[in-house]
């Protein structure tokens, strides 16, 4: 398994943003100054880089030791695809398109989990959002038992720039929610098709709601009135595995 990268201190961090790395998140020691620093702190602005505060304990742990000047930085260990070309690569194959759009999802171990699922059901690619989302790091790939390298993955500034450009493509949109009387086995999966699941804490996002061409929800017998997400997703994607088989 191929392991996330750290790099630490300000030059460092800011010739490999400029480079076109793929940051996943920026730690800072409190109280930075200087010219370097905002010339780091402007680019990663530009590019919606997620940062955090940390004391310097912290950043001795993620640098081991060495002289991090109060920065270090986790690039991502995969290459993450253009949506734009993976559209229309995939509307030229002779498959039916399966897309899966993560709204807000944070937590890493359910991440890998739903690309491990993605790649078992044959999804053509896997949205996220820039800001907020989980990063793909060591955990999330062995999560996924390596299906990170096999599945297309891209990055947005925001869901809802995938959403105009799915849409763009006359690819469905149905968003995985206890907010309707819809059930998932309604929904006809045998058309080109993008799954939108939500964050753990507060599911789809009303404003993506709003943008969906479905919504539908699980069967839900039991007392508990949710189910993981990642769980959830995995019912969504074999239902339509189940209707296109």
């Amino acid at each position: 398994m191929e392991k996330d990268t750290t790099i630490f201190g300000i030059r460092a961090i800011i010739e490999a943003v400029e480079s076109g790395s793929t940051i996943n998140k920026v730690y800072f020691q409190k109280g930075l100054r200087g010219d370097l620093f905002f010339e780091l702190e402007k680019l990663i602005k530009k590019n919606k880089i997620s940062t955090s505060v940390v004391p310097t304990e912290k950043l001795d742990r993620l640098s081991k030791h060495n002289n991090h000047q109060g920065a270090v930085a986790k690039i991502s260990p995969i290459e993450f695809a253009d949506l734009d070309s993976l559209i229309e690569e995939t509307l030229a194959s002779d498959k039916t398109p399966l897309f899966l759009l993560l709204d807000q999802l944070s937590d890493v171990r359910n991440f890998g989990a739903i690309i491990r699922t993605a790649e078992c059901t044959g999804v053509n690619g896997i949205i996220i959002q820039k800001s907020g989302s989980a990063p793909v790091n060591a955990e999330t790939i062995k999560t996924s038992a390596g299906a990170a390298f096999k599945v297309p993955i891209c990055k947005v500034d925001h869901i809802k720039d995938a959403i105009f450009q799915l849409k763009a493509a006359d690819i469905k949109l149905v968003a995985a929610t206890e907010k309707t009387e819809d059930s998932v086995y309604d929904i006809d999966f045998n058309q080109p098709m993008a799954i939108v699941m939500g964050s753990e804490d507060k599911g789809v996002s009303t404003s993506v709601l709003k943008m969906m061409d479905y919504k539908a929800k699980l069967p839900m017998l039991g007392e508990i009135g949710s189910l993981n997400v990642s769980v959830a997703c995995g019912a969504f994607l074999y239902e339509a595995v189940r209707q296109r088989l």
